[in-house]
């Protein structure tokens, strides 16, 4: 490695499938700006890629469910790399389990949801491609997910912000195409990460019954994909198949069909 590719901006890189997608970032000579809401492992993971792959490594912290934190994480991530971020790791997500209006608690928890998948990811994506148009050329990587591709009885905030965010990286994917900017959409199904105790999904039946990639795995073929310029990269064979499914059955059998896999088992 001859030196440092330029600057990746990755969010939710605390943990799971972004902690995987800043080592792939890392390993191919990217600096890297982490950002996430746990200092501590943000720190951690910081000493960890400088060690092992020479590149400079900047915690980042941002809570991105609260009012302007999109433009603010991107403020302080420019300062930090005292230049352009040449590559968006559009990551942090959360999920919500539960039926839909049931009570503030979890009301709450689906505000931020949409806070964090659409209002943030949009403001970053939009203040990247800015910056992007300006030089010429960068890189998006969106973290959708398979659940993007049908609605989701029990996880229908969450379902519902995914198909947007694969819409939104399709749609601007398609207006970018005679430029240098790309824009890649991944969608992984159940993985193994933290994601789905925070999201309370433990006992349904889609956490019994899915095998589940590793973190590693999901993130290498985002990033490859990503370096590639695809537009989307679904992951297994198990999610390309349910993520074909809805363009040969009624929606109404796909959604019940998913209302039973997120329903809790037992």
């Amino acid at each position: 490695m001859s030196g440092p590719r330029g600057w990746a901006l990755v969010t939710g890189a605390s943990s799971g499938i972004g902690l995987e997608l800043a080592r792939c970032a890392g390993a191919d000579g990217y600096n890297l700006i982490l950002s996430g809401r746990n200092l501590g492992a943000l720190e951690d993971l910081a000493r960890e890629i400088e060690g092992t792959t020479g590149v400079s490594a900047r915690p980042c912290p941002a809570d991105l469910s609260q009012p302007g934190a999109a433009q603010d994480l991107w403020t302080r991530a420019q300062a930090l790399a005292d230049g352009p971020i040449h590559v968006l790791i559009n990551n942090a997500g959360l999920g919500s389990h539960g039926l839909f209006a049931t009570g503030a608690a979890g009301d709450a928890r689906e505000d931020e949801v949409i806070a964090v998948n659409i209002t943030a990811a949009t403001q970053l994506m939009r203040l990247a491609i800015e910056e992007m148009r300006a030089r010429g050329a960068g890189r998006i990587l969106n973290v959708a997910s398979a659940a993007a591709f049908m609605p989701g009885p029990n996880m229908a905030v969450y379902h519902a912000s995914k198909s947007y965010f694969l819409s939104l990286s399709e749609a601007v994917a398609s207006e970018l195409s005679d430029t240098e900017i790309t824009i890649t959409a991944l969608c992984p199904g159940a993985t193994r990460t933290a994601f789905f105790e925070r999201a309370d999904t433990g006992t349904t039946w889609l956490m019994k019954l899915t095998p589940m990639p590793s973190a590693q795995s999901v993130a290498r073929a985002g990033w490859n994909g990503c370096m590639k310029g695809r537009r989307i990269v679904v992951t297994g064979w198990d999610n390309k198949f349910f993520t074909f499914m809805p363009r040969l059955a009624p929606r109404a059998l796909v959604t019940a069909l998913t209302g039973w896999f997120l329903r809790r088992a037992g």
